[in-house]
Order: C-alpha cells, then structure tokens, then sequence
C-alpha cells in the first residue's frame, strides 16, 4: 500500500495494489474507487483530503516488518 498526497491539489491517492485502472466510481462526494480489469478496487483517491484525514499524524501498525521500504 503506497500513500500519495499532493499539497497544491490537497489529493490523497492511497494505492492498494499494483494495475492499471480501467474504470472509476465515486463512491461518496470526493471520494473515488480505481478499479482493475478484475473489478478490483486498486485504488482509492481523497479530494479535500486534508478535510477529512489528519494527515500530519500516519500511524503504521501490525505491518510485517519484510513489506516495510526504507
């Protein structure tokens, strides 16, 4: 899982799995759903992410220490 944020569009782009994205639902105002080829969900981006998440505080827990990249 890759978290994505750019400060000028205030856009949080949380990638779940690798894929390309061949179809898109917003889901909730601003909130959309990246789907592959398999109907999976890829990908979840957050408009106004700063309205809705805290994102000076990222708390990893209960992650396996071998997916962690330094």
């Amino acid at each position: 899982m890759i978290f994505q944020y750019d400060k000028e569009t205030d856009m949080l782009y949380i990638k779940l799995a690798e894929g390309v994205s061949i179809e898109s639902d917003e889901v909730s105002e601003g909130i959309v759903f990246d789907y592959n080829e398999a109907n999976r969900v890829i990908g979840i981006e957050i408009e106004d992410a700063s309205k809705f998440v805290d994102l000076s505080h990222i708390e990893m827990s209960a992650l396996p220490s071998y997916s962690l990249i330094f």
